[in-house]
């Protein structure tokens, strides 16, 4: 097994391998508006870390979001073609699964990722493996009962003191625990999700209402 994982849901755009047993290379870079500049070059990156060529991949996971339309679209767009080029399944994790297995906490907590807007992409867990709700995208202060008394990771959590006091690190996704999430499934026999992205709301850029199609005559 030699699996690609990557992941352009959050500000970070971050790459790794696994080679059945542990991660044996990865790359992360935080810049919200450079996913498809800098994803390319990062999967490059920790191929040549880990001295492998693209062919040697049977397999890759994607983060699938929830994110932004912009960001997340890169990294899935980029997934189901190499993917297709090679051969390979592809599979989905979703982001805030990914942020909630890094932790290794066994209580209950949420995660929160930042949404814009001054909302928060966030769901709830019984532990780092365990989700118990569905993603969602609300404003902070209209979740505050849901989450009162949990702590809580993520870049949408640190945002927000107010709703998230006990919030801390991890900020944001790491491809790293994705890939060690999804081969710790795989192995399990477990079914992971369609690559398909988690968007929740629609792109903020769309055709204005009134706008007219003006052909050449």
């Amino acid at each position: 097994m030699l699996l690609l994982a990557l992941d352009t849901a959050t500000p970070a755009v971050t790459v790794a391998l696994h080679d059945g047993r542990d991660v044996i290379a990865s790359s992360s870079q935080v810049d919200a508006r450079r996913h498809g500049e800098l994803l390319l070059p990062a999967i490059d990156r920790v191929l040549a870390e880990a001295g492998l060529k693209l062919d040697a991949v049977t397999g890759i996971v994607v983060g699938v979001g929830p994110g932004p339309y912009t960001g997340l679209r890169v990294g899935l767009m980029t997934a189901d073609t190499f993917g297709l080029v090679l051969g390979v399944p592809v599979h989905g994790v979703c982001t805030l699964d990914g942020l909630a297995y890094a932790t290794d906490l066994e209580g209950p907590f949420v995660v929160a990722t930042d949404a814009r807007r001054k909302e928060v992409y966030w769901a709830r867990y019984a532990d780092s493996r365990t989700r118990v709700t569905d993603p969602a995208v609300d404003r902070p202060a209209d979740i505050a009962e849901q989450v009162r008394g949990l702590p809580a990771v993520g870049a949408g959590a640190l945002l927000y003191p107010d709703t998230f006091p006990s919030a801390h690190e991890p900020e944001h996704v790491s491809a790293a625990a994705l890939a060690r999430l999804a081969a710790e499934k795989l192995a399990e026999g477990g079914e992971l999700a369609a690559p398909r992205p988690l968007y929740l709301r629609r792109p903020d850029a769309q055709v204005p209402k009134n706008y007219k199609v003006v052909t050449p005559k």
